[in-house]
C-alpha cells in the first residue's frame, strides 16, 4: 500500500523473451498445437507443412500422443533431426543421433553432465572450470555437487576475451587443492555477451586437449550474434577441423535450447546436448542417470524440433518463417547497439560492445561513500545499487557480484529483450538514477 515512485516493476533481470513481449513463432506454436490436440490435423486453419511435422512426430510417440514417456534420451526422430541440423550448421561435420540427449532445457543437461563427471574427495575433487563473469547454474550445480569451482577470469578490458594464459594460470593454481578435470566456456557469453573467434576457440580446443579436461560448451545463444565481423563457429566444428588427434579425442558436450536464439520459448523447457567421444561404458551410466527423471517434457521436445527442422524454401509456411524470425534477430541487434551507446553516453559507466546473447554487462563506477553505506547494510556496493535502483526507479537487473567479477570492479547485468520503446525509456531512467546516486555519494 506505500506509493512508489514508479507504477510498475520492469523485470529486466531474466532472458525471459515473451515475458517482455516477443511474439511466439507461428509455426513452432502450429505443430505443438497439432501434437498436442491432434483433432486439429483435420483443421483447413493449419499448413500442411505443420501436420507432417506434427504427424512425424506424433508417431514416434507411444500411442500417437505427447502424453506417453519417451526413450530417456528423447524421441528418436527428433534425436535425428538434431543431428542432420548439426551437420548442417557445421558444414557436413557428422553427428550421430545416438551422442544426442534431449534435455529439460539446457541446464538439465549441464546439471547432467556435471554428475557423472563429478567425483573423488579431499584434493581429489573433481575441480571444474567456469568464466567469471559466470551464469549461475554452474556455481550452484558445483556447490550442490560438492565439486571444486575452478575461476578464470574473461578479460574485460579486450572485449571479454578468453585468454589460455589466464585458463593455465587457473588450472596451475587449482591443482593445489584439487584435480581439475572440466573446462566450461559459454559462448555467446552469458553474462557478458562476447563471441569467442575461431583462433581463441581452437586455442581452448588445445589447452583442453592437452591438459586431458572435458570440455562443456554452453551454445544456447548461438543465433544471437549481432556485431559486424563476428560469427558463432561451434566448438564441435573447429574441433573437427583441427584433426583427428584431436577430434578422436577431446571429450566435448554441447548445449543448445529452445529457451534463447529467436524462439525465446522458455517455458517449454525443451534442450539437447551433444556428447562426443564418451567410453561406452560411462555413456552407460549417463543414460541410467537419465533414465531416473524417465525422459524430458515431450512439449518441448516437439519445440526444439522445430528449431532444428524449420520450413524451408518451397514449404508453404517458409515466406512467414523467415519474416519472423529475421525481424525478432533484427530487432535484438538493434537493441544491443542502442543499449551499448545509451550506457557509454552516461558518466561512471562503460559498456563493451554486445556481439551476442541478449544481455549488457556494463561496468559502473561506485563512490566510496556508497561502497561504506553498503558495508553498514552488510550488502555487496552493487548489489546496494541494484537496490537503490529498484527502490527508485522500478527497474530490476542483477548485481555482477551474482555472477562473479574481478576484485575492486562492480557491474550489473540487464536484458535487451524489452520493446524498443520501453528499453529507451528503461535506459534513460537507468541514467538519470545513475546521475543521481553519483551526485549523492560522490
Amino acid at each position: 500500500g506505500i506509493k512508489k515512485p514508479f507504477t510498475e516493476v520492469i523485470k529486466a533481470n531474466i532472458g525471459d523473451a515473451h515475458a517482455m513481449g516477443q511474439r511466439p513463432i507461428t509455426f513452432l506454436r502450429q505443430v505443438v498445437a497439432l501434437c498436442t490436440y491432434p483433432n486439429l490435423l483435420d483443421s483447413p486453419s493449419f499448413p500442411e507443412d505443420a501436420k507432417k511435422r506434427a504427424r512425424r512426430i506424433l508417431q514416434g510417440c507411444g500411442g500417437n500422443s505427447l502424453g506417453s514417456y519417451t526413450a530417456s534420451q528423447g524421441i528418436n526422430c527428433i534425436r535425428e533431426d538434431v543431428a542432420l541440423y548439426i551437420e548442417r550448421r557445421d558444414g557436413g561435420v557428422p553427428a550421430d543421433p545416438d551422442n544426442i540427449y534431449l534435455t529439460t532445457g539446457a541446464s538439465d543437461g549441464i546439471s547432467a553432465i556435471l554428475k557423472i563427471l563429478i567425483s573423488g574427495g579431499g584434493k581429489s575433487r573433481t575441480g571444474v572450470m567456469i568464466p567469471i563473469p559466470q551464469y549461475p547454474l554452474y556455481s550452484a550445480a558445483i556447490s550442490e555437487l560438492d565439486a571444486i569451482q575452478v575461476n578464470y577470469y574473461l578479460d574485460e578490458e579486450n572485449c571479454w576475451a578468453l585468454n589460455v594464459n589466464e585458463l593455465r594460470r587457473a588450472l596451475n593454481e587449482a591443482k593445489s587443492y584439487c584435480n581439475p578435470k572440466v573446462l566450461c566456456i559459454i559462448n555467446p557469453g552469458n553474462p557478458t555477451g562476447q563471441v569467442q573467434n575461431r583462433k581463441c576457440i581452437e586455442d581452448v580446443i588445445h589447452f583442453a586437449w592437452e591438459e586431458k579436461l572435458f570440455l562443456l560448451a554452453d551454445e544456447v545463444y548461438q543465433d544471437n550474434v549481432y556485431s559486424e565481423g563476428c560469427q558463432f563457429h561451434s566448438f564441435k566444428k573447429i574441433l573437427y577441423e583441427m584433426g583427428p588427434e584431436y577430434y578422436n579425442n577431446v571429450e566435448l558436450a554441447s548445449f543448445h535450447s529452445t529457451s534463447k536464439g529467436y524462439m525465446g520459448e522458455c517455458g517449454y523447457r525443451g534442450g539437447y546436448m551433444e556428447v562426443i567421444n564418451l567410453h561406452p561404458e560411462i555413456k552407460g551410466q549417463l543414460v541410467k542417470l537419465l533414465s531416473v527423471r524417465l525422459c524430458p517434457p515431450v512439449s518441448g521436445q516437439a519445440a526444439m524440433d522445430i528449431v532444428v527442422n524449420p520450413p524451408v524454401p518451397g514449404e508453404e509456411s517458409y515466406a512467414q518463417f523467415i519474416k519472423e524470425k529475421e525481424s525478432v534477430l533484427n530487432n535484438l541487434a538493434k537493441k544491443a547497439k542502442l543499449t551499448e551507446d545509451m550506457f557509454n553516453k552516461i558518466p561512471g559507466v562503460h559498456c563493451n560492445p554486445l556481439q551476442g546473447a541478449m544481455y549488457a554487462f556494463p561496468r559502473i563506477f561506485i563512490p566510496s561513500k556508497a561502497i561504506e553505506e553498503a558495508k553498514a547494510h552488510k550488502m555487496a556496493p552493487d548489489m546496494f545499487y541494484c537496490m537503490k535502483l529498484l527502490e527508485e526507479t522500478g527497474i530490476c537487473v542483477v548485481p555482477g557480484s551474482g555472477f562473479g567479477q574481478r576484485e575492486g570492479t562492480y557491474h550489473f547485468r540487464i536484458t535487451i529483450l524489452p520493446p524498443v520503446e520501453k528499453l529507451k525509456i528503461l535506459l534513460e531512467k537507468v541514467k538519470d538514477f545513475h546521475i543521481k546516486f553519483l551526485e549523492k555519494y560522490a
